[in-house]
């Protein structure tokens, strides 16, 4: 096992894997940029150490600023947590070069899910059942408008390199292919430096189905269920549930056993999630994230499975803890995710908390490093916090959301409550009747922006 662990983070995820590693007794240094001098997670570590500046490029994306506080604090062991560096193999390879040990995948699996076009390649030759479309770059339009053909209308642009809903365009009919190519390319080279693009055939209602994995790099590797992600505005999730309503015992066994076995073919180290597209019973692969999610407290509360636990474990040489005839699902867990956002225009809102009282009893788990009189700076992302609420059945589940959710105070700035107190009345979600459109679909009908 670790003798210390540096956090590359901060925020909730900070202080989430700082308690899984107070859990296994391990050491924690908490890397701080000036503005986050006083997270929660920072007073709770055994050690700090200031990397930066406020700007996240000149802190919590500073290498050599990382590397050094492992050198000074003697961590042998780096969390990456989700976002920034997490996903990025050449601080894995350095961190190796250093003798650090990475708590994450390998750089070549890294690299190859970090592709979306070479991620669907590498799907499609696992047997994992991917979205009819282009096998790679677009090349010239005119190569564009042929494939585009070929697929048919509608259809979905995406960049390679992309995430969140960049350099994405929803392409109706041939007459708009062109000036959706344009805009897309320099949206991607903007956001990633790289605007390769690739198309898909458009689903017009379906959900957004993921998998949870853990693999040990040898060869093992297990399925921990599924998360059902398709309430989302712009492309970002905001409300996780799992099981997923729109699935049985059988068909989540067979994509499961289908991950998993992927998984096991490339010798997957550590955990990651398949992401599918889900319509008329069929998956539709669209990409892997090679970290754990914000959303992995919904497969902790069905499992009773501790994931960053697991996944220290795994790092550290460990291996696999659990067959997969081991992982029990019971009841129901639904995640909101809180921003400090206006919730009509969701506009960012940060700002000094000067009334904080999160909900409790049983059942409600909240995940965040707020606290009152802290100040959510402006820098970073606007999550105040994860509400995580488990029941026997989801009806269960959806009252006590409702509960915590009404419980829920957050003073001093805006946040989102206000929409997911709605949301948990909505027939369509209370029936489990809903896709990946409709959270905007809702948002128009009710007089918000989109």
């Amino acid at each position: 096992m670790f003798d210390k662990i540096l956090i590359a983070n901060r925020g909730e995820i900070a202080l989430r894997v700082l308690r899984a590693c107070k859990e296994l007794g391990i050491a924690t240094v908490a890397v701080h940029s000036t503005a986050d001098e006083d997270a929660m997670h920072v007073r709770l570590a055994d050690e700090s150490v200031c990397i930066g500046p406020p700007p996240a490029k000149d802190s919590y994306l500073n290498i050599p600023a990382l590397l050094a506080a492992c050198e000074i604090t003697g961590a042998d062991a780096v969390h990456p947590g989700y976002g920034f560096l997490s996903e990025n193999a050449r601080f894995a390879e350095i961190l190796a070069e250093h003798n650090v040990h990475f708590i994450g995948p390998r750089p070549e699996h890294i690299r190859l899910m970090g592709d979306k076009i070479a991620a669907k390649r590498a799907a499609k030759e696992l047997g994992i059942p991917v979205v009819p479309g282009s096998d790679g770059d677009l090349g010239s339009e005119a190569q564009a408008r042929r494939l585009a053909r070929e697929v048919g209308y509608p259809l979905m642009l995406k960049a390679a390199a992309g995430g969140g809903g960049r350099g994405m365009r929803l392409v109706t009919e041939e007459t708009e292919l062109l000036s959706a190519l344009a805009s897309a390319r320099a949206e991607a080279k903007s956001a990633f430096g790289d605007d390769t693009l690739y198309l898909e055939k458009y689903l017009k209602r379906p959900r957004h189905i993921e998998i949870q994995v853990l693999g040990d790099g040898k060869g093992g590797a297990i399925h921990l269920g599924e998360r059902d992600c398709s309430l989302q505005r712009r492309h970002q999730k905001v409300w996780e549930e799992g099981p997923s309503p729109a699935l049985n015992a059988d068909a989540r066994d067979d994509i499961g056993e289908t991950v998993a076995k992927a998984m096991r073919a490339i010798k997957y180290f550590g955990v990651g999630t398949v992401e599918f597209l889900h319509e008329d019973g069929k998956f539709y692969f669209i990409e892997m994230n090679t970290r754990i999610q914000v959303e992995h407290p919904v497969t902790e509360m069905i499992t009773d499975i501790d994931l960053i636990l697991e996944q220290i474990r795994v790092a550290a040489g460990g291996g696999l803890q659990l067959t997969q005839d081991e992982v029990k699902f019971h009841g129901h867990a639904i995640e909101c995710r809180i921003n400090a956002e206006n919730p009509v225009s969701f506009r960012p809102s940060p700002g000094k908390i000067v009334h904080y009282h999160p909900p409790g009893g049983l059942g409600v788990r909240v995940d965040s490093a707020v606290y009152h009189g802290y100040v959510i700076p402006p820098y970073y992302d606007s999550l105040v916090g994860k509400l995580i609420v488990h029941g026997k059945t989801r009806s269960e589940c959806l009252m006590r959301l409702k509960r915590a959710l009404d419980e829920f105070i957050v003073d001093g700035v805006e946040t989102t409550l206000p929409l997911f107190r709605a949301l948990a009345r909505e027939k369509d979600v209370i029936d489990g009747q809903y896709h990946i459109h409709w959270l905007e679909e809702f948002l128009a009908r009710s007089g918000l922006p989109e």
